[in-house]
């Protein structure tokens, strides 16, 4: 894809109207479109953001990212930034102020989350990515961040099963996942 090219995929995705209840996200040049999220899901994104401290930091949903160079803007299930380091207005979240990214799975999501999300995520040098995975009942925390483009990954990464805490570190707390649900009904993946 040429320059031009990008940049009218970027200008076409700023500017197109989508439904209510879909969510929609520009990554490496595609727009996806999804459904609304599953009541598990939602439940677990609620569990993390309770558990996050607001004093020390913002923890917001339904915020896009530049990730420009990579020709995407994910919009994470929640964005973790320390107060105080947040720009005064825009739709997109610079990656220099993040802390950690993180995504719930869904039945449709295992590839876009565990592959291109955790590619597009590294190459934009963002310090941790925890993956929360209703379908294998585990956390996957990913920091150390590696690479460009296509080629960039994590170089630390944690498994965690639901029952037992995720250490947070960039955080400074440990994520009870014990009350995180899980997805019935749906196949087992081999990832990460």
């Amino acid at each position: 894809m040429t320059a031009v090219d990008e940049r009218r995929m970027t200008e076409l995705f700023e500017n197109l109207e989508v439904p209510e209840g879909i969510k929609m996200e520009l990554l490496r040049g595609e727009i996806v479109m999804m459904a609304g999220p599953d009541l598990v899901h939602n439940l677990i994104v609620e569990a993390v953001f309770d558990q996050i401290p607001r004093q020390k930091w913002h923890r917001l949903q339904t915020q896009d990212i530049d990730m420009l160079s990579e020709n995407s803007e994910p919009q994470p299930d929640l964005v973790v930034l320390e107060r105080g380091v947040v720009p005064e207005s825009g739709r997109l979240m610079p990656t220099g102020v993040v802390t950690m990214l993180i995504e719930v799975v869904s039945k449709t999501s295992v590839d876009r989350d565990y592959g291109i999300k955790r590619a597009i995520y590294a190459a934009g040098k963002a310090p941790a990515y925890l993956i929360i995975d209703p379908i294998m009942a585990q956390c996957v925390l990913l920091t150390e961040p590696v690479g460009k483009g296509e080629e960039a990954d994590y170089s630390v990464q944690r498994i965690t099963k639901f029952g037992d805490p995720v250490p947070l570190e960039l955080l400074g707390l440990e994520l009870d996942t014990s009350e995180f649900g899980t997805l019935k009904g749906v196949k087992p993946h081999r990832r990460p």
